[in-house]
């Protein structure tokens, strides 16, 4: 994922979305990744099911965090 600007927001990775992003679904694919990458989608609340079950049903899905609150502040 390419860190994006301050003053860029972080957008759903679902099709024709356009929503801020809360979620991280990390995800690889073992056919293609070494085990140890991670590919990473932003999903909006409303779509953080489908998108988390597109991957699952692939077995690609690892793990599912918020995002912070703003990628300029540390916690």
């Amino acid at each position: 994922m390419t860190t994006p600007s301050p003053d860029q927001a972080l957008i759903c990775s679902a099709r024709g979305c356009r929503a801020p992003a809360v979620f991280q679904l990390r995800w690889h694919n073992p056919r293609l990744h070494a085990p140890e990458r991670r590919k990473t989608w932003l999903a909006c609340p409303a779509h953080r099911a489908s998108l988390g079950d597109f991957l699952d049903a692939r077995g690609f899905l690892r793990e599912v965090v918020r995002l912070p609150e703003s990628p300029t502040l540390e916690s």
